[in-house]
């Protein structure tokens, strides 16, 4: 669906009927959405005390439009976005290794577990902190397993996943998920682009990569994660928001007009749901 024609329906969706709500009962969708994941998420690299991974390289040299960002501008909601996302991340917390380095660090990367545990801080209500001003957190893809540097060993070190290690990569979104609903927030996730709609080898030679993933693989790991994410974190909304994907020519990151219309179809669902939907 080119951009025009969905924009026309986000205008649309804007004149559903208003939810029956009082002043202090504000829409689930007009609160800040927080928002969890690797570059889908976010463009930039973290630093802290002053070092980052790859340098803290943005994606494209900055001319790159994350779901995060495009979530700030869809006309469905207010633009409240708490992004902890982190360019490159992966669901467990790892040093970044250079290639053709033979150790690892000082740099690092986040868990998504403590990118939320970041985000409910931001919207903590005082004094207990231990409610929050949210009630979505949108968790998307992770880099786990996809190519030889998302180990945080070296990649000379680095193997392929085991399928038993595909199967962690889900129990991690499960957990981080569950961790969500405890704080009383539901949890979005998206499901991975398709493998035709990707060139992980034309990545690979891009960014000096010792493998990336095989088709096999992946397709494993794409209906694993979707498959128990479904079955195993009660309450969670799955996406097909890549359904349309095209890359930007490194082979993985989306377009703008792509990340456009993830943004639309995750700000579409949430404002369905406060009408019941």
């Amino acid at each position: 669906m080119h951009l025009n024609k969905w924009i026309g329906l986000a205008l649309t969706a804007l004149t559903l009927p208003a939810v029956t709500a009082t002043p202090t009962t504000p829409r689930p969708s007009s609160l800040p959405l927080l928002l969890v994941g690797a570059s889908y998420a976010e463009g930039k690299t973290p630093f802290n005390n002053g070092i980052a991974p790859l340098g803290g390289v943005a994606v494209g040299l900055g001319s790159y439009l994350s779901v995060g960002q495009a979530l700030t501008r869809t006309p469905l909601l207010p633009g409240f976005v708490i992004n902890e996302g982190q360019a490159g991340a992966t669901t467990f917390a790892r040093p970044y290794c250079a290639p053709g380095a033979s150790t690892c660090g000082p740099a690092t990367w986040d868990s998504y577990a403590t990118q939320l545990q970041k985000a409910l801080a931001r919207v903590a209500v005082p004094p207990a902190f231990n409610t929050y001003n949210a009630r979505y957190v949108v968790i998307l893809s992770p880099n786990d397993c996809l190519h030889a540097d998302t180990f945080g060993v070296p990649q000379a070190s680095a193997q392929p996943c085991t399928a038993a290690q595909l199967n962690q990569v889900a129990d991690r979104l499960i957990a981080v998920g569950n961790q969500a609903r405890a704080a009383g927030l539901t949890p979005i996730y998206d499901t991975m682009p398709r493998y035709s709609q990707l060139d992980l080898n034309l990545f690979r030679s891009l960014y000096s990569l010792a493998w990336v993933i095989g088709e096999a693989d992946y397709n494993t790991l794409r209906n694993v994660t979707s498959s128990r994410i479904r079955n195993e974190v009660p309450g969670a909304v799955m996406l097909d928001v890549w359904k349309d994907f095209e890359h930007i020519g490194d082979g993985i990151h989306p377009t703008p007009e792509t990340a456009r219309r993830a943004a639309f179809i995750i700000a579409r669902a949430l404002r369905l749901r406060d009408h019941g939907y």
